[in-house]
């Protein structure tokens, strides 16, 4: 089974790193497969709508974007950490995320989905509803902990001395293989759910 973790940070080696370093260590106990890819100083542009993927499958823009669908179409579960920049997550991030769930058409339901949120002080709930909004709109099972998915710390390394955070990361990444491995022995003993064709109804007609 494979894990795909998306680091949100500039900061190399910063605290979002080590948080995601206390997940990682459980995963690979477990024998999960990790692909760990970090933004950094990369620039994303985002959507423009031109549904340029519904005719190529990929999107238009020829980035990291379409190498981490292909590396998403083949995990099992997504995990999105995020510096909090003015109550939000990094806008990088968001325009990655908007492009990778809106190009990608395969089938995500059941990819089991976990945010985590970084901050000094203040936005970490704002930044995780936001981002667990890409999960719940694709049918993803969310993977929680014994409380909100954040963390605390400004200069790096500090998240480590927020025990509790930590905790919770791996927390997380124990019920996130919970729910992997519960997931794929479901679908082979039962299969999916049915998928019925998806209806839109617009607000003005």
């Amino acid at each position: 089974m494979k894990v795909l973790i998306i680091n949100g940070s500039p900061r190399l080696k910063g605290n979002c790193s080590k948080l995601i370093d206390e997940m990682v260590n459980i995963f690979e106990q477990e024998g999960i497969e990790v692909e760990n890819y970090q933004i950094g100083a990369k620039a994303f542009r985002g959507c423009m709508a031109c549904n340029y993927c519904y005719e190529a499958h990929e999107c238009v823009f020829k980035d990291d974007v379409n190498q981490l669908a292909r590396i998403f179409n083949d995990s099992d579960g997504l995990v999105v950490v995020s510096p909090v920049y003015y109550g939000s997550a990094n806008g990088s991030l968001i325009s990655l995320l908007d492009r990778l769930f809106y190009s990608t058409h395969f089938d995500k339901r059941f990819k089991v989905g976990a945010a985590f949120a970084v901050a000094r002080r203040a936005g970490t709930t704002a930044t995780f509803d936001e981002l667990n909004k890409y999960f719940t709109i694709n049918q993803m099972p969310i993977a929680s902990g014994r409380y909100w998915n954040n963390g605390f710390g400004r200069e790096q390394g500090q998240i480590e001395k927020d025990e509790e955070g930590m905790q919770n990361a791996r927390i997380v990444a124990r019920n996130m293989v919970f729910l992997m491995k519960a997931i794929r022995d479901a679908r082979l003993k039962y299969g999916y759910p049915e998928k019925e064709e998806t209806k839109y109804t617009h607000f003005i007609k």
